[in-house]
């Protein structure tokens, strides 16, 4: 039964394994929250009063059968204690027996109703009710435990994931690592990056210990495992450095070589430099551990990144591109629709370099077939996931309206639509008039209408198995799908497809035995993890060293050189958009989001820029910053997936200048007018 299913590198076993185990986790507390909230409502519908049964009845101490009349006597009986300051104060007072009793009748009464009421519960505490109570607070345990782990859960992703990346040299860099001299300038620069990582968070546990508020166990916990993580990432890179792999070409280039060195190290390398210059040594262990505070936001980055995985190892991709080929469109025209639908998956896989890692791959051999040029392919590729980062429920809007009260999800959705319109115009405009090369000779509809709703049957069960997951969790769970809801709903959709792919290729090539059917579901969904843990060990140590960033310019108080208000709220719009550019081109979203947060955002309200107008703004200078050098992390994201020789024979084609580099301007264009237009346009209405 199990044959195959075990036939796992040590990697895969150490590595992909538990990351598969963690990202289960998260999704099972997540969801046994919904199932508790269910459960509750289910136990007060079968038990009224079900909320008093969770636990065991206390026995009231007090004698429903007291004698009154004796109660009474002895009450008044009673003289005041000489000790009493109220007496002394007051004098001595007769005690008026109708009060007395009254107050007597009284407490037995409440007595007997807390008796009656006990008796009550007793008798409703039936086997039933017992064995529902204890799978109840079951749940209810499981969801705190997995609250109280969320912190822990993501250090271990974290450097699961990061280890895993360093062994398999999948960290994000401006290029590739192809001569001896690249690999050993780039680990060797890892290994001093990973060590200072390690330094700086024993010197912060070191110092937290010193402190006068004492530290607590849990925290303790916390930093011991950020020491282990980073000692054990450190200890990977030494082995990367040594072990040499023997496919590297001899010799290369100094300038070259550092361009190998990932992105994460640098920005290691200049935090970490910066905080021990200033004799503020446990500066990144302290802005990693702010990562902390928000620990359910990375850990959905993973889930999305997981997601994104798994719908790379499906053929949606492929079957959403068949039903448009029936219509031979020129590859301009394929290259707008492309990058268009790619909006609605980037909004679901929560930001845009995770959509391009998971179908970048696709839509550039799709947009080759179809005949378009390698740069048209790339710049498409890039592209692609840009324009759907203003579309519900993308996970980096929601972090933006749970960090900034001024907006919420709704307001910033809502104007999102309007944003997308304006994006996806400006690139169909600039991709069908600048530089077409292709005649518009598609196929007549009454042609290709008929082949594309064939093309359509395909796609109808998994519509029918993404609909039948959330109207489950709509009516079994109470549930809907959401921006809050997605992370949750989304790898559980995804699993249910995999599934649906793999019995579906069982019954077409009339398979008997479920044994070959399982292999193809582990393998895949082993597939989609063993991408997940090297994708999210890179993206997540970006995600953390671009925090550590932004805490150097925010200790540096560069910002604070800039004039807190502006009088005029296109002056300060102008240096809103240089400074939020510069930051997509040298962070991380969610990184740059918290840093401008904390800075910039303050700059812009005080000089009257209405915050939603600034947010939109923001999304959109991001997604240019992305697309622009020096880094164009969506660029280096496209080479990854699409490879090396691709970009390369790319880059020897000939033609103008525009031609020769229309990978990098066509986007720049398309996003840069984009950018001009949501900055300047709405001011002359309200400011």
């Amino acid at each position: 039964m199990f044959k195959g299913g075990f036939r796992r590198s040590g990697l895969e076993w150490f590595s992909s394994l538990p990351a598969c185990l963690l990202l289960l986790s998260v999704v099972l507390f997540s969801t046994s929250s919904d199932i508790h909230n269910q459960m509750l409502r289910g136990g007060e519908q079968l038990w009224s009063g079900y909320y008093k049964l969770r636990m065991d009845p206390v026995a009231p101490t007090c004698n429903p059968e007291r004698d009154i009349e004796a109660a009474v006597a002895r009450e008044l009986a009673q003289a005041p204690a000489e000790d009493d300051p109220m007496a002394a104060l007051l004098g001595a007072q007769e005690k008026d027996p109708a009060d007395v009793r009254l107050a007597i009748e009284r407490s037995v009464s409440d007595c007997k109703t807390a008796h009656q009421s006990y008796d009550a519960l007793q008798g409703q505490l039936t086997p039933g009710v017992k064995v529902y109570r204890v799978v109840e607070l079951f749940v209810a345990d499981l969801i705190a435990f997995g609250l109280e782990s969320q912190r822990y859960i993501l250090v271990l992703l974290v450097m699961l994931c990061a280890g895993t990346a360093t062994l398999t040299r999948h960290h994000i860099a401006m290029r590739p690592m192809e001569t001896r001299l690249d690999y050993t300038v780039s680990h060797t620069l890892q290994t001093v990056a990973n060590a200072m990582l390690l330094g700086s968070s024993l010197i912060f546990r070191q110092s937290s210990m010193g402190a006068e508020t004492t530290i607590s166990s849990d925290e303790l916990l916390l930093h011991n495992f950020w020491i282990t993580g980073f000692a054990c990432l450190t200890l990977a890179s030494i082995y990367r450095l040594l072990r040499v792999p023997p496919d590297l070409v001899p010799g290369g280039n100094p300038n070259k070589a550092f361009l190998s060195v990932p992105l994460y190290t640098v920005m290691c390398l200049i935090s970490g430099s910066y905080f021990a210059l200033i004799g503020h040594a446990s500066g990144i262990g302290i802005y990693l551990g702010k990562m902390m505070e928000l620990a359910d936001m990375f850990l959905n980055v993973g889930l999305y990144v997981w997601v994104g995985m798994m719908l790379k190892q499906t053929r949606l991709a492929t079957l959403v591109f068949n039903l448009f080929r029936p219509w031979r469109m020129p590859p301009e025209l394929l290259a707008v629709v492309a990058v268009l639908v790619a909006a609605i998956p980037t909004a679901y896989t929560g930001a845009s370099g995770i959509f391009v890692i998971a179908a970048g791959a696709v839509i550039y051999s799709e947009l080759r077939a179809a005949g378009a040029r390698r740069q048209l392919a790339l710049a498409a590729t890039a592209m692609s996931g840009s324009l759907g980062v203003v579309l519900r429920p993308c996970l980096l809007v929601v972090v933006i309206a749970y960090l900034n009260r001024e907006v919420t999800t709704d307001d910033l959705f809502g104007w999102g639509i309007w944003v997308f319109v304006l994006t996806a115009a400006m690139f169909t405009l600039v991709t069908l008039t600048v530089n077409r090369q292709s005649k518009f000779n598609m196929a007549p509809a009454s042609q290709a209408l008929p082949a594309m709703l064939q093309a359509f049957r395909p796609l109808i069960p998994y519509v029918l198995v993404m609909a039948a997951v959330v109207l489950f969790y709509r009516y079994a769970l109470d549930v809907h799908m959401d921006e809050f809801s997605a992370p949750r709903l989304l790898p559980v959709i995804m699993l249910a497809i995999l599934l649906y792919e793999h019995i579906s290729l069982k019954n077409r090539k009339g398979r008997a035995s479920g044994e070959l059917n399982h292999q193809g579901l582990e393998h895949s969904l082993r597939g989609a993890t063993n991408d997940t843990t090297a994708e999210i060990g890179a993206l997540l140590l970006l995600l953390g060293l671009s925090v550590s960033i932004g805490g150097v310019i925010e200790r540096s108080q560069i910002m604070q050189s800039f004039p807190q208000a502006f009088d005029s709220a296109w002056s300060a719009m102008v240096l809103m958009v240089v400074i939020l550019v510069i930051l997509g081109m040298i962070m991380d979203a969610f990184g740059a989001v918290i840093l401008v947060t904390a800075t910039v955002a303050t700059i812009a309200y005080s000089s009257g820029i209405h915050p939603i107008h600034f947010w939109m703004v923001t999304l959109v200078a991001f997604e240019l910053g992305y697309l622009s050098p020096p880094v164009a992390l969506n660029h280096l994201l496209a080479r990854q997936v699409v490879g090396e020789a691709e970009v390369l024979a790319a880059q020897q084609e000939t033609g103008t200048f525009y031609q020769r580099h229309e990978r990098i301007i066509m986007p720049l264009i398309a996003m840069g007018i984009s950018l001009i237009l949501v900055a300047f346009v709405p001011l002359l209405f309200y400011a």
